[in-house]
Protein backbone atom coordinates (compact mmCIF):
# COMPACT_ATOMS: atom_id res chain seq x y z
CA UNK A 1 0.00 0.00 0.00
CA UNK A 2 1.30 3.58 -1.21
CA UNK A 3 0.84 6.64 0.33
CA UNK A 4 -0.61 9.48 -1.57
CA UNK A 5 0.74 12.70 -2.20
CA UNK A 6 -2.39 14.65 -0.07
CA UNK A 7 -1.92 11.62 3.07
CA UNK A 8 2.14 12.60 2.98
CA UNK A 9 1.36 16.48 2.49
CA UNK A 10 -0.95 16.56 5.68
CA UNK A 11 1.55 14.23 7.98
CA UNK A 12 3.61 16.89 7.04
CA UNK A 13 1.89 20.25 7.21
CA UNK A 14 0.13 19.05 10.41
CA UNK A 15 4.07 18.89 12.34
CA UNK A 16 5.31 21.79 9.89
CA UNK A 17 2.19 24.44 9.82
CA UNK A 18 4.97 27.06 9.04
CA UNK A 19 6.80 24.90 5.85
CA UNK A 20 7.17 25.31 2.45
CA UNK A 21 7.24 21.84 1.56
CA UNK A 22 8.52 20.39 -1.96
CA UNK A 23 7.37 16.98 -3.08
CA UNK A 24 8.51 15.22 -5.72
CA UNK A 25 6.49 11.56 -6.73
CA UNK A 26 10.08 10.00 -7.79
CA UNK A 27 9.37 6.57 -9.57
CA UNK A 28 5.80 7.25 -10.87
CA UNK A 29 4.30 4.75 -7.75
CA UNK A 30 3.32 6.88 -4.84
CA UNK A 31 5.82 5.06 -2.67
CA UNK A 32 9.23 6.53 -3.87
CA UNK A 33 9.26 10.23 -2.72
CA UNK A 34 11.36 13.43 -2.47
CA UNK A 35 10.81 15.88 -0.11
CA UNK A 36 12.19 19.49 0.69
CA UNK A 37 11.22 21.18 3.77
CA UNK A 38 11.83 24.54 4.98
CA UNK A 39 10.76 25.42 8.51
CA UNK A 40 11.95 27.28 11.04
CA UNK A 41 11.63 24.58 13.60
CA UNK A 42 14.77 23.34 11.75
CA UNK A 43 16.78 26.24 12.94
CA UNK A 44 19.72 25.13 15.29
CA UNK A 45 19.51 21.55 14.68
CA UNK A 46 21.45 19.03 13.46
CA UNK A 47 20.60 17.38 9.95
CA UNK A 48 20.03 14.17 11.96
CA UNK A 49 17.82 16.12 14.24
CA UNK A 50 15.83 17.41 11.45
CA UNK A 51 15.20 14.40 9.36
CA UNK A 52 14.20 12.84 13.22
CA UNK A 53 11.52 15.54 13.36
CA UNK A 54 10.16 14.59 10.01
CA UNK A 55 10.01 10.81 10.39
CA UNK A 56 7.78 11.64 13.76
CA UNK A 57 5.86 13.91 11.86
CA UNK A 58 4.71 10.52 9.53
CA UNK A 59 4.11 8.36 12.70
CA UNK A 60 4.99 5.42 12.11
CA UNK A 61 4.61 5.30 8.21
CA UNK A 62 8.05 5.04 7.08
CA UNK A 63 9.25 1.97 5.93
CA UNK A 64 5.30 0.55 5.54
CA UNK A 65 3.01 2.53 4.15
CA UNK A 66 6.36 4.91 2.79
CA UNK A 67 8.84 3.24 0.94
CA UNK A 68 11.69 5.55 0.34
CA UNK A 69 11.77 9.20 1.07
CA UNK A 70 14.54 11.25 -0.11
CA UNK A 71 14.63 14.20 2.76
CA UNK A 72 16.21 17.89 2.07
CA UNK A 73 15.66 19.91 5.75
CA UNK A 74 16.63 23.25 6.28
CA UNK A 75 15.97 26.56 7.84
CA UNK A 76 14.92 29.60 6.12
CA UNK A 77 17.42 31.47 5.16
Amino acid sequence: MAMERTTLEAYLRDAFPDAQITLKDLAGDNDHWSAEIVSEQFRGKSRVAQHQMVYAALKGRMGGQLHALALQTRAPA
